[in-house]
């Protein structure tokens, strides 16, 4: 079926309660997608349809599977299948925003890693559609909480994702448990064999409509890559956030070790990053969801299944940590950005002759992927300064300055001049934000901080010395003490002073009015896997110099030899 050209919904004919809910939501005219699908899943006929994430084929198949259901009919009538539990809980918000004037609908997720106890007290209850992964789906028709006999429809959203994890078989199953006489449609980014071997066996006639290929990728993106080495990736991942300085970023890897190197990495320089993948508990992933929605996170790092359930409009860039093994993958990809009219960016990573495949997905969508020139450090430092500057003339113009100019007029009486004052409190104000940190935190593949530096006097002004349990006995490293505080606290990374590793524990510096952040946000935490105890050094060990002699004052057990001092809470 050809592209159409978009409807706006009140041409529909949409039952009132959904078209209030819709309202509600924002939208007035309908996708490419849901201008083709909605009318002819309405209308009871077998759907194929081909269409990434961020087109709008949740509602495309959402609405008319809510316009179908009998509200007085308890049972089971509609099935909606999802390779991941991220995609599940995101069709299920979906669903139930839609719903929200019609109370008698119910919808229930069911997916691994929640109480499967839960999950039957639900659909005890009563629901008539359930949105499930197909593992957890098979789980509950063995144990007869989920029965199909009363299934009208059933929809297969990313059935590609869910054929490239092994699912076939669990999906072949649950259909095959189905009346015959059901409505199947499916959704799929990418049409392969086993998609079309699907399609010919589980549907009749089915219409095949789709988002034509030049609206794949969106003009609103500005897309680059970067030759680079592969030992130099970490280097230039951080130059690039350090030139663009993204709220939100998001950094694709081809694997799960990949992930977690990357995280692990950038943690110990200082950012906000966080990994998704399908190891993480979905606690796991629901906090990490939430940091990320809300803005505490600045990076996440994930995998491409792993992203399939995000639904973030406001992503500034994309970066390709590696460059993707599909075309369709690279179009996934940088589709997470210039969202909702929005524009974004998309960067590229590729080492050695992953330039002509970049090449290849450059003809295949149709987009001019330019090459770009990492930033400099002058580059960075200019930057920021051409940032903080424009910062000062903003407060100039809000102006209600009498006070500061009062205390300006102090130091001229003591014969500085404004000129140097000025100065001064620029570059103390640089020095905080970036000017030293850059070198050390973004660009060399060395510990920000180590035993080697700013460790052996006192602690600075304004910093407060805290000890921890660990240390080189459980293989912790300087960067492993800053991203355990900057990732369980919240404490930027480039605030952590000085940090000095022994045997068996460590100390380290931290600004004074974050002390008890730190201690309340690492109790009963681990770094490396091991389960810290953090506490203030107090007495002489607080103010002398850490030194050869320092371990003698320690035992064993981490504790202070009371001859010399103690610890307080």
């Amino acid at each position: 079926m050809e592209d159409l050209k978009t409807m706006s919904f009140d041409e529909m004919n949409l039952s009132p309660d959904i078209a209030r809910a819709i309202k509600d939501m924002g939208f007035e005219e309908a996708t490419p997608i849901q201008s083709q699908a909605i009318d002819l899943i309405r209308a009871g006929k077998d759907v194929i349809g081909q269409s990434q994430t961020g087109t709008g084929k949740t509602a495309a198949f959402g609405i008319p599977c809510i316009e179908m259901i009998d509200e007085q009919n308890r049972s089971l009538q509609a099935v909606i299948l999802a390779p991941t539990r991220e995609l599940a809980i995101q069709i299920c918000e979906e669903f139930r925003k839609l719903l929200k004037y019609k109370d008698s609908i119910k919808v229930v997720p069911i997916y691994g890693g929640q109480p499967i106890d839960r999950q039957i007290m639900a659909l005890k209850r009563g629901v008539q559609v359930v949105v499930g992964t197909p593992g957890r789906v098979m789980d509950h028709m063995d144990r007869r909480t989920l029965k199909m006999e009363t299934v009208k429809i059933v929809i297969l959203d990313e059935a590609d994702e869910m054929l490239d994890m092994g699912f076939r078989e669990d999906i072949e199953t649950i259909l095959g448990k189905m009346p015959s006489e059901r409505q199947t449609v499916m959704f799929s980014a990418t049409m392969p064999p086993g998609i079309l071997s699907l399609t010919k066996e589980y549907q009749i006639d089915p219409e095949h409509v789709k988002v034509v290929r030049k609206e794949l990728t969106a003009p609103l993106i500005d897309q680059a890559f970067f030759e680079v080495n592969e030992r130099s990736k970490t280097e230039a991942l951080c130059r690039i956030i350090d030139m663009q300085n993204p709220s939100l970023s998001l950094v694709f890897c081809n694997t799960k070790r990949r992930v977690d190197e990357v995280v692990e990495q950038l943690q110990g320089r200082g950012y906000f990053a966080e990994a998704l993948h399908g190891d993480l508990k979905q606690a796991q992933r629901d906090m990490v969801m939430k940091k990320f929605r809300n803005g505490t996170l600045e990076i996440l790092v994930a995998t491409d299944v792993a992203a399939r359930g995000i639904d973030v409009d406001d992503i500034d860039i994309v970066i390709n940590y590696d460059l993707p093994q599909d075309e369709e993958y690279y179009i996934h990809r940088i589709g997470r950005t210039a969202r909702a009219g929005r524009s974004g960016k998309a960067f590229t990573f590729v080492v050695g002759k992953e330039v002509y495949k970049l090449r290849d997905i450059s003809r295949y969508t149709n987009a001019k992927i330019t090459k770009g020139k990492l930033p400099t450090l002058s580059d960075i430092e200019e930057a920021k300064a051409s940032k903080f500057l424009e910062k000062v003339k903003g407060v100039i113009a809000e102006g209600q300055l009498s006070k500061y100019i009062n205390l300006v007029e102090r130091l001229s009486d003591d014969d500085y001049s404004t000129m140097d004052v000025a100065a001064a409190l620029i570059k103390m104000n640089l020095y905080d934000e970036n000017a030293v940190e850059i070198e050390e935190v973004s660009y060399t593949d060395k510990p920000r901080r180590s035993s080697d530096s700013r460790s052996k006097g006192q602690p600075e002004r304004g910093m407060v010395r805290l000890y921890l349990n660990i240390g080189k006995a459980n293989r912790i490293l300087a960067k492993d003490v800053v991203g355990a505080i900057a990732g369980e606290t919240g404490v930027p990374g480039k605030l952590i002073g000085a940090i000095d590793i022994f045997d068996d524990f460590t100390f380290v510096d931290i600004p004074r009015e974050y002390v008890h952040t730190v201690l309340d946000g690492m109790k009963n935490k681990k770094v490396k896997g091991t389960k810290v105890n953090m506490q203030k050094a107090a007495g002489e060990q607080a103010r002398k110099p850490l030194g050869k002699s320092a371990p003698r004052e320690y035992s064993k057990d981490g504790k202070a030899k009371k001859k010399f001092f103690g610890f307080m809470g």
